[in-house]
């Protein structure tokens, strides 16, 4: 059965996820846990004498309470979101299993909280497959479907809705069925910015040139 976190490195490139089984890599980066906490702590982030300089926002103060101002104001189940009847659950489906973050109570939605930053609309594809996954799961718990997820960005105050569309569960498929054949490296990527960031780079050898390098 494959995890969430698998199936979000997959989405992002499954030459990392090689990687990673392979050294058995899946310990959090530091911090982590400090932004992902975050995300329990809106009401006090919103408090206009909040000091939120001594937490690990990564927005000025202004800008901070700006966006999560506009989250409260525009997610209707924002109360749900901010106190929700359960937190860290672990979920099992039928194809993944993995832990959401929250999860709604009616109708069922879980909620997935990102340490990264949000992209000018929607979410990024890892993030996408990973909410899927917990949608999905929970949809095979509760015998029912699971049409809504959320995924949070409570370093930047942001919240994104996602509906499961055809498209996005068409996505999650690809990347489960990528995750579950993967019994060697994949083709490298070339010159991809995402491989300037992997922790992987030197071991898998993609090499990313600078824009002056290829002019």
């Amino acid at each position: 059965m494959q995890s969430f976190s698998d199936l979000a490195t997959a989405a992002y490139c499954s030459r990392k996820l090689y990687y990673r089984r392979r050294e058995d890599d899946y310990d959090p980066p530091p911090g982590v846990e400090a932004v992902r906490s975050l995300a329990f702590r809106y009401p006090e982030l919103l408090a206009p004498d909040a000091d939120l300089d001594t937490v690990p926002i990564e927005r000025s103060p202004t800008n901070y309470r700006s966006a999560l101002g506009s989250a409260k104001a525009r997610l209707d189940r924002w109360e749900e979101l901010v106190d929700p009847p359960e937190r860290r659950v672990l979920l099992e489906g039928k194809d993944c299993r993995g832990v959401a973050h929250k999860l709604l109570s009616e109708p069922p939605a879980p909620a997935i909280v990102s340490t990264g930053s949000p992209p000018e609309r929607g979410v990024y594809e890892p993030q996408s497959v990973r909410a899927t996954a917990a949608a999905k799961a929970l949809a095979w718990e509760r015998k029912r479907p699971v049409e809504t997820a959320y995924v949070e960005y409570p370093a930047y105050g942001e919240i994104r809705r996602l509906r499961m569309t055809t498209r996005r569960k068409a996505r999650y498929r690809r990347t489960l069925r990528a995750a579950r054949s993967l019994d060697g490296p994949p083709p490298r990527l070339r010159n991809d910015d995402r491989c300037r960031a992997c922790e992987y780079r030197d071991q898998c050898g993609t090499r990313s040139r600078s824009l002056r390098s290829l002019l």
